[in-house]
């Protein structure tokens, strides 16, 4: 079976269980097809962003941490190529990988705020949970929850937390389901987190519901969300939480965007 036909077949199993998310992920796929991009919207993005968020968080920049960053970054690069497994956009079934910028900032804020509960939306192959994860095991405690929709394409679940190693995982809890159905229960369990980052399904519907619901939970520290450029939910939050201050960054490869909210910092 080819992997339209394996992602249409997906999509039809999601559709039957999640309707909502289905029709949401079959426009946006269809959007793709017919034009050959998916949607952008003109954010202004802060090209000191690093620097700015390292002056809300009242810490020296350049940051102490980019030299442990850089080193894991091409640890995790070989690990993912010893497997045989392509590494950067489209290398994952036409979908991107976590880019390096994306794993910085979630790298610093998981060790410069020492968050000990993080919950994350999509893994893939897990790039962006094994930076939180190491950034754990230097901090000597926290937990990661994340919540996964396998890809629709079946052939790509063998790939599914591929960058994570055996030795990490005892901090981490996998959770298998759509964030539309898991994210509210997970966060009740969790009662507050100190990190959220969304990577999951980038539609302007789930990306302002998964917004929302991490805001709720969140007691003191952030929110990264990955891919705003295809809609406007990531603009039209931070515009309703004015007074907590956010970022647009580029990603490193100016392939994408991702946006960074801050809560009592």
């Amino acid at each position: 079976m080819s992997a339209r036909l394996r992602w249409a077949a997906g999509a039809a199993r999601l559709t039957l269980r999640e309707p909502g998310d289905g029709i949401d992920r079959a426009f946006g796929r269809a959007r793709r097809l017919i034009t050959g991009r998916a949607d952008s919207y003109e954010y202004a993005a802060d090209p000191e962003w690093e620097r700015h968020l390292h002056e809300r968080l009242d810490l020296p920049w350049p940051c102490v941490q980019a030299h442990e960053f850089e080193t894991l970054w091409s640890e995790i690069e070989g690990s993912l190529r010893q497997q045989g497994l392509p590494v950067g956009r489209g290398a994952y079934g036409g979908w991107d990988d976590g880019d390096r910028g994306l794993g910085r900032v979630v790298w610093c804020l998981t060790r410069h705020l020492r968050a000990a509960s993080v919950v994350e939306t999509g893994v893939a192959r897990g790039i962006t949970s094994r930076v939180i994860l190491e950034a754990m095991e230097r901090n000597g405690e926290g937990r990661l929850c994340s919540i996964d929709l396998p890809a629709l394409d079946t052939a790509l679940h063998s790939e599914i937390g591929a960058a994570v190693p055996s030795a990490l995982r005892a901090r981490w809890t996998y959770v298998n389901g759509t964030s539309r159905r898991r994210l509210p229960a997970l966060l009740a369990e969790l009662g507050e987190i100190d990190l959220f980052v969304h990577d999951s399904s980038h539609t302007a519907r789930n990306l302002r519901f998964e917004l929302d619901q991490a805001w709720g939970a969140l007691r003191k520290g952030a929110i990264v969300a990955d891919d705003i450029e295809r809609n406007q939910a990531f603009g039209r939050f931070a515009r309703s939480h004015a007074d907590a201050g956010s970022l647009v960054a580029a990603a490193d490869d100016s392939g994408a965007l991702f946006g960074i909210a801050l809560k009592g910092l």
